[in-house]
């Protein structure tokens, strides 16, 4: 009996490890750098590019502006790793009332780096505004970044990420009106809730190369792009995830409990009535 209470402490001890270690493997943890505002490291971009090979690169935390006229297409770029999920917000100061003739549609669009447009899991992706409006607030929240996918699959993957913002629809006197557009981008930490057993062999940058390539680029002492385009902190290997500590915890509790299964049904040996002889 003293086995077996011995190990029903143990699994209740593990037990209890595994659930305090849950909330925490399962918390959406916010990374370090997305609260805009904080610091000078958060100050983006203060242009915006026209096309995708333009696009103003930034990093999530940062706030990137840009002052453009109605009717321009301003594209950013940002780098989104394995795990986490981006959430892009965009702030358009309009015109003056009195210049506009009418309402407006503003819309963001997020395309990852193979320039597949990404649906957003919720937000305001579009948004009309009045006359008398005198700013447009947009959000999109991506799916989270996956370490692979399926090659007939639109899932988002680690690499470049390209934001679109422009008017939808406006009446024509309005075209060419001066706007200002500010542009943000936090990230949260999904980990092995949405982590995949493979990975890419790099990530989805523009001017990606192959592996001969990015190997003589390191030798010349160049950047590559994949290195160029990386997050603050580098891409990850995309081999690591909380699920290994699940997976650690469940394997120990399910040893445990065969051994106290064992220890219940084996029995007290040879019963004391018994002759030593039979």
């Amino acid at each position: 009996m003293r086995t077996v209470r011995t190990l029903a402490a143990a699994a209740l001890a593990g037990a209890a490890l595994l659930g305090l270690a849950a909330p925490a493997a399962l918390a959406d943890s916010p990374s370090p750098s997305t609260d805009p505002g904080k610091d000078a490291s958060t100050a983006g971009p203060t242009e915006a590019g026209t096309t995708f090979r333009t696009a103003a690169r930034f990093l999530p935390g940062q706030e990137a502006t840009a002052q453009a006229a109605t009717g321009d297409y301003l594209y950013w770029v940002f780098p989104a790793d394995t795990g986490q999920r981006p959430t892009v917000n965009a702030t358009v100061t309009l015109p003056d009332a009195a210049l506009r003739h009418g309402p407006a549609t503003w819309r963001v669009d997020v395309y990852d780096g193979l320039r597949r447009r990404q649906p957003c899991m919720y937000g305001t992706q579009s948004r009309a505004a009045a006359k008398e409006t005198a700013a447009v607030r947009l959000t999109c929240v991506l799916r989270p970044v996956r370490a692979s996918a399926d090659t007939w699959s639109n899932d988002p993957l680690p690499g470049s990420y390209y934001v679109r913002l422009t008017a939808a629809s406006l009446p024509d006197e309005d075209l060419g009106q001066p706007f200002t557009a500010r542009l943000g981008v936090s990230t949260v930490d999904k980990g092995g809730a949405y982590a995949t057993d493979g990975s890419l062999a790099a990530p989805l940058v523009p001017g990606a190369t192959t592996a001969d390539l990015a190997e003589a680029d390191e030798e010349a002492g160049r950047p590559s792009a994949v290195e160029a385009a990386a997050p603050e902190d580098g891409w990850s290997s995309g081999w690591w995830s909380d699920r290994w500590i699940w997976t650690a915890a469940g394997g120990i509790l399910a040893a445990l409990a065969g051994i106290g299964g064992y220890v219940l049904t084996r029995g007290g040996g040879r019963p004391s009535r018994v002759p030593p002889a039979a």
